[in-house]
C-alpha cells in the first residue's frame, strides 16, 4: 500500500511503528535462513548419497536467497522510515510528529504530503 495513504489512514506513529516491526520480522527472517544455511552446512556429508547431497545442497541454496532477500527488505524498510522519520520534524518548534495531513492541499500524484504542525501551525511537505 502506498505510504503516503496509510500515513494519512492510521497516522504518522502508527505506520512509522508498523514499518519498524515489518522491517524488523525480515531481521528475524534473515537469522532463520542463516541457521538453515548453517543447518545444511552441518548435514553435507560426502558419504551421502548423491540425491541426499542435492538435497542439501538445494536447502542451502534457498536459504541463501531467502537471507540475501530478507537482508535487502531489511535495509529497505529501515532506511525508508528513517527517511520519513527524519521529515518529521516541523522545523517552526522542532516538535516530532505531532502533525496533520491537510486533505485539501495533497499532491496531485499522491507522492507527497502537505502536513500542519498542531503546535505552532507550520507547514511543509513530507515525502514518504
Amino acid at each position: 500500500m502506498n505510504a503516503a495513504r496509510t500515513i494519512r489512514r492510521l497516522g504518522f506513529r502508527k505506520w512509522y511503528e508498523r514499518e519498524l516491526l515489518q522491517s524488523h520480522m525480515h531481521l528475524v527472517l534473515l537469522l532463520l535462513s542463516t541457521l538453515g544455511l548453517l543447518g545444511s552446512a552441518e548435514a553435507y556429508s560426502r558419504h551421502l548419497s548423491m540425491g541426499s547431497q542435492l538435497d542439501v545442497l538445494a536447502c542451502a541454496a534457498a536459504s541463501a536467497v531467502i537471507g540475501v532477500w530478507a537482508l535487502r527488505r531489511y535495509l529497505y524498510l529501515l532506511a525508508h522510515a528513517e527517511f520519513v522519520a527524519d521529515q518529521a520534524v516541523c522545523r517552526g518548534c522542532d516538535t516530532y510528529a505531532k502533525w496533520e495531513v491537510e486533505e485539501s492541499a495533497e499532491d496531485p500524484a499522491g507522492a507527497r504530503l502537505r502536513v500542519r504542525c498542531r503546535r505552532c501551525g507550520h507547514r511543509w511537505l513530507i515525502e514518504p
